[in-house]
């Protein structure tokens, strides 16, 4: 059994990294290509079916999916777009499950309003990853993809969070609106408070404790997963307390982590997220004769279902779009109230691409399978289960395939204005090689290390560069103990100023930053081979 098993996955990881060659070579968006491609392995004779228990997703895979994305995220960004980065991850997320509440309860039988609540939460979550991999075939403005992946690190939360109120509504039957307020309020404050409480101390026993390489990347790896199960138990927001630890931790890491132990975390955490989505992505495929098998056994007419799944489906649309120009017209309206991120026209290209990226993923097909098999605290069966599994299902598969083909085809079509929100990337760069050279000789004078400068031919040649304001290419061998921990103090100086710039000058593209940041790691790294 065991054996059996171990192929299977094996076979699946196979299939996940053909199914990707396959989307780079035909420049379609891989988890397009792994849901079709999952809903293709499920119908292969012999095919084990497919039983996804909600806790692997929400355990499993959704901490450190959630922590990676949070830690690459710019919190410099979060900040500026915050207003509506906050409208969209929770009034848009809120008013979503109401709309497709009340169509749930009017056109579909046997949805109670408490039932078509549910689904609404369910389905409310546009999924990050799937528009940043669309994105990465079409370049986008900046403002744009910082308000897509500041609004999916906290829109999942609040639709969770919806879900959660609607089962207990369903259990209950009825629901009290000062208690779901102050419960509200706990999840949110609590689960952030965690998770920055936990990265505190993880970062207090970076200082403290002798790591290595292989114990900092470890740290990073468990960190979200505490977060989670921390939170959860006080019944909090797992999902936000590992947003905001990772946050809080991606704001200081540059100041407490070694550039080795980052270089190690990067490489292995860009192959723990690779497979934990394609495998999220695959099994939504997979799990469709699982759902089908629900729908035949409460005998669900198939159609039926199907077009219940279309009219949730272009709602949510609509409501995503309309709620990408409203947003428009109600900073316009704010603006002459309150201070706003930009209030100048700038056209409809913004909204038209932020409204059509409402593809749907992974958090609502966990949402929809962690819909108990009985009321809570009954034997009465759940109302409806295989009908909102169906549903679920529906929406995910025509977002991700009808949106994501469509949105590549619609940002080539679309002519972005000039928002002037960063500096040019040229200018940027010329910024932070003076920068650079200018902190790195100020480092020189501040400790009189300029006797040492003429002791090594290479500090010395890199001293003419940075006077030249030049940045400096290649790097000898400094065979003075002392002298290369001169440069490596340099490096770090280097590391030191560049994050300052990033947190004092708005208009500095952070990405750009992290860049240099990484190229002096990797120049540090070099430095520890010689």
């Amino acid at each position: 059994m065991i054996e059996h098993q171990l192929i299977v996955s094996i076979l699946l990881i196979v299939a996940i990294c053909l199914l990707l060659m396959v989307s780079h070579r035909i420049k379609v968006a891989y988890p397009v290509m792994l849901v079709l491609g999952g809903i293709a392995l499920s119908f292969v004779p012999g095919m084990p079916r497919l039983r996804i228990h909600p806790d692997v997703i929400f355990l499993v895979f959704l901490p450190p999916i959630l922590y990676e994305a949070a830690a690459a995220n710019s919190w410099k960004e979060l900040w500026h777009w915050r207003r509506i980065i906050g409208s969209f991850a929770f009034i848009v997320v809120f008013i979503t499950a109401l709309v497709v509440g009340y169509i749930a309860n009017t056109f579909i039988p046997g949805f109670s309003v408490a039932l078509g609540f549910l689904i609404g939460g369910i389905v409310s979550p546009p999924d990050a990853v799937s528009a940043a991999a669309i994105m990465k075939f079409v370049k986008v403005p900046r403002r744009v993809s910082a308000i897509l992946e500041g609004e999916s690190l906290f829109n999942d939360a609040s639709s969770l969070i919806i879900v959660k109120f609607a089962l207990i509504a369903i259990g209950t039957g009825q629901f009290v609106w000062h208690q779901a307020a102050a419960s509200f309020v706990w999840m949110v404050i609590g689960g952030a408070g965690v998770g920055v409480l936990l990265s505190y101390v993880i970062i207090k026993l970076y200082k403290w404790l002798p790591m290595d390489e292989n114990i900092d990347t470890m740290f990073s790896i468990i960190s979200p997963y505490l977060m989670y199960i921390c939170a959860e138990t006080v019944e909090a927001s797992g999902v936000l307390s590992v947003v905001s630890g990772g946050l809080y931790f991606s704001y200081r890491r540059i100041l407490i982590i070694g550039f080795s132990s980052r270089l190690r975390a990067e490489n292995v955490w860009n192959f723990l997220i690779f497979l934990l989505n394609g495998l999220a992505f695959l099994f939504i495929g997979l799990d469709l004769p699982e759902i089908m098998a629900g729908l035949k056994a409460d005998g669900v007419n198939l159609w039926t279902a199907t077009a219940y799944g279309l009219l949730i489906t272009g709602a949510l649309v609509i409501i995503r779009m309309g709620a990408a120009f409203s947003a428009v017209f109600v900073t316009r309206f704010m603006s002459k109230f309150i201070t706003v991120a930009d209030s100048r026209s700038q056209g409809m290209a913004g909204p038209l691409v932020l409204g059509w990226t409402g593809m749907r993923g992974v958090v609502s097909l966990a949402a929809a399978l962690a819909i108990p098999l009985y009321i809570p605290g009954t034997q009465t069966p759940f109302p409806e289960r295989s009908m909102m599994l169906y549903i679920t299902f529906v929406v995910i598969t025509l977002t991700l395939v009808f949106q994501g083909l469509t949105l590549p085809v619609l940002l080539k079509w679309v002519k972005f204005p000039n928002y002037d929100d960063h500096l040019p990337p040229e200018e940027t760069e010329r910024i932070i090689r003076i920068g650079m050279a200018q902190a790195s000789l100020d480092f020189l004078q501040r400790n009189n290390k300029c006797a040492d400068v003429k002791r090594s031919a290479l500090l010395n040649s890199l001293v003419t560069h940075w006077n030249e304001q030049l940045e400096s290419e290649g790097l000898a061998t400094l065979y003075d103990d002392e002298l290369r921990k001169n440069y490596h103090n340099i490096l770090n100086e280097q590391r030191l100023w560049l994050n300052k710039l990033n947190n004092e000058n708005e208009r500095v593209d952070e990405e750009i930053v992290r860049h240099f940041i990484h190229r002096i790691d990797l120049e540090e790294e070099c430095l520890l081979k010689e």
